[in-house]
């Protein structure tokens, strides 16, 4: 595993604690949304869709330092939007490392170098940077509707590595993608010098521009198997292992909506990061005045049905490791014998060579120019 004893320590000893206080609804990871604008138009985001006067705006700093308190959670996510447009990027950092908080600063690494030049951050073990990559190259540029942005964070990453900063790798992946391809990706990113690298399906957010191309349960857990099965020793994740295994299909777990709360301009956002269907004042409200029982595939709502996102189960698969001997031994396990050697997963990639799709395709399917450069007039469209 790639993640630091220290930090899984501190997540043990926190559902630990929980459990003892008989909470059975408890944050891991504060999901906290500084901004909503970036640099990048990205199909699959639903993020960056607000008016102009919502992407202006930004979050206050002691609003933001007020969330954290009042959550509680030991690990802090930094989404956005982009992270590093925010102002008072480098003093929120710095608060919550203070408190010993597990910082992950989502960025697409556009302004990394730049702002680590500029002395806005100091290396850290609370300190991560989480870099959006989708791929290779032109896969990552297809996901980010623009060319050169995978050579820039390549470049980035290579950059914070080299001067001492934890860098882990985000990826989404939707539907057609090349599982041959990923697999090839993570070979170049261990060699780029990554802690670890996180996977995630997509969302179909409402907003995102992008409706067709979100993978369903089943060929999410088709593509996983193929890409995490037979695994390379060298790959390391930083992910629960039992998350990843869930992933695969070898797993069946339930969403916790409120283990990954978000906290934005307009408050709570309920009832997820992935959903919004209100918000409220109080982190508390969150928690008391949310119908739980609306959410999570148990419920039958049909937003919930083919979401399998990280942030919706991986606290479910984490509080499966940490509450009860089963979990704890389905991850040292999970960590010991870890190749998932599979005949079948290995027979589907060698057949997946033999019906690639490029990305540009996509691209013309999306409604994008094929060089990237972002959305195309549909009147005049080529």
């Amino acid at each position: 595993m790639a993640v630091p004893v220290s930090q899984m320590w501190t997540v043990a000893s926190y559902v630990v604690r929980q459990k003892l206080r008989r909470r059975h609804r408890y944050p891991l990871v504060l999901m906290l949304e500084p901004l909503f604008r970036c640099n990048l138009a990205c199909a699959g985001c639903g993020k960056i869709q607000y008016p102009a006067h919502v992407l202006k705006r930004d979050l206050p700093l002691a609003d933001c330092l007020r969330a954290v308190d009042e959550c509680g959670a030991p690990m802090v996510s930094i989404p956005g939007g982009e992270p590093l447009m925010y102002p008072d990027i480098g003093p929120l950092v710095e608060a919550l490392v203070a408190r010993r908080k597990y910082v992950y600063l989502c960025t697409n690494a556009i302004l990394l170098r730049e702002k680590i030049e500029a002395g806005v951050f100091t290396p850290s073990k609370y300190l991560t940077f989480s870099i959006h990559m989708d791929g290779l190259e032109e896969a990552h540029d297809f996901a980010v509707c623009r060319e050169g942005i995978y050579e820039q964070a390549a470049d980035a990453i290579r950059f914070a590595v080299e001067r001492g900063y934890r860098v882990t790798t985000n990826t989404t992946l939707f539907e057609g993608a090349d599982p041959n391809a990923v697999r090839a990706f993570f070979d170049t990113m261990m060699e780029l010098g990554v802690e670890g690298m996180m996977v995630s399906p997509g969302y179909a957010y409402e907003k995102a521009p992008d409706q067709r191309n979100f993978l369903r349960r089943q060929e999410t857990n088709e593509l996983f198997e193929m890409i995490l099965a037979n695994r390379k020793r060298r790959w390391r994740f930083n992910q629960s292992p039992l998350f990843l295994e869930y992933l695969m299909g070898r797993r069946e777990y339930e969403c916790t909506p409120w283990g990954n709360p978000t906290y934005n301009m307009f408050g709570w956002q309920k009832p997820c990061y992935l959903l919004q269907e209100g918000y409220v004042d109080t982190f508390q409200e969150l928690i008391d005045d949310t119908d739980w029982s609306s959410y999570g595939r148990a419920s039958g709502n049909p937003k919930c049905q083919q979401c399998m996102v990280h942030c919706g189960y991986e606290p479910t698969a984490v509080h499966h490791t940490f509450s009860s001997f089963g979990g704890m031994w389905g991850t040292v396990k999970a960590m010991l014998f870890n190749r998932y050697a599979s005949p079948r997963a290995r027979a589907n990639l060698e057949e997946a060579k033999q019906r690639p799709l490029g990305p540009a395709a996509h691209l013309v399917q999306l409604g994008f120019d094929v060089d990237g450069a972002g959305p195309r007039d549909q009147a005049g469209a080529a």
